[in-house]
């Protein structure tokens, strides 16, 4: 990443791009601090016919130095603000590029692992100084929970990328689930390592070669646990 790359596609989401985007844009937080991009996240978990889990609808708001690059030039009736509608190209390219890592997102029910399909209704829109991504990421086959538990862990296993729960009321939302379902949040108990006052051997350097199969990042993840009876 030593030379800048085009603007187009430094605003794509994912750890690669965000990492070219913040050293071409001269972006990046001190050398000696690690995550680059923060994310505070929701989660609708989606349910069909018979209880079945049929995917996840994310909603992730970028931090405000992020979300003024990703904008740059998307201005185009010259209006002073950015639509959805001019936001839309943006939006759909970033939720492509997000399978390169697995969405973020890991989800097991009743103990096994789900895989999605290819995600659909992406959307952006500006609130203040934040941009936000929505889409929804259906499961490939949906999948009864019973009376066994989802969980569900949103992380970037490199932690280029930090991820949040929200506080607000409709972080964890279940629609259409069975009755008496509900939903717990736990938050992780470690906080962002700065490299400058980590352990030996934790320099910047070293979380620039982690790769997504890194394990480093689920430390930080965040858990949306649903049970019901």
């Amino acid at each position: 990443m030593a030379s800048p790359i085009a603007p187009q596609s430094a605003r794509c989401f994912g750890a690669s791009s965000l990492a070219a985007l913040v050293l071409s844009l001269g972006l990046a937080a001190p050398a000696s601090a690690h995550p680059h991009v923060w994310v505070t996240s929701k989660a609708e978990i989606d349910y069909g016919e018979g209880g079945k889990v049929t995917g996840i609808r994310h909603a992730w708001t970028f931090d405000a130095s992020y979300s003024a690059s990703a904008i740059q030039g998307l201005d185009a009736n010259g209006d002073g603000t950015v639509s959805p509608d001019e936001l839309a190209g943006l939006a759909t390219d970033n939720t492509a590029n997000l399978a390169e890592f697995a969405y973020f997102t890991k989800l097991k029910v009743g103990g096994k692992e789900q895989t999605f399909g290819d995600p659909v209704e992406p959307r952006m829109r500006m609130d203040g100084d934040k941009l936000t991504l929505s889409f929804l990421l259906p499961l490939k086959s949906p999948v009864a929970q019973g009376r066994g538990v989802a969980a569900l862990e949103v992380f970037d296993p490199t932690y280029f990328v930090a991820f949040s729960l929200s506080e607000d009321a409709d972080t964890a939302r279940l629609v259409g689930a069975p009755s008496g379902c509900a939903a717990t949040m736990t938050r992780p108990k470690k906080e962002a390592p700065k490299t400058a006052d980590a352990k030996p051997g934790m320099s910047e350097a070293f979380f620039e070669a982690l790769t997504n199969a890194s394990s480093y990042g689920v430390q930080f993840a965040n858990r949306i646990i649903v049970a019901c009876p």
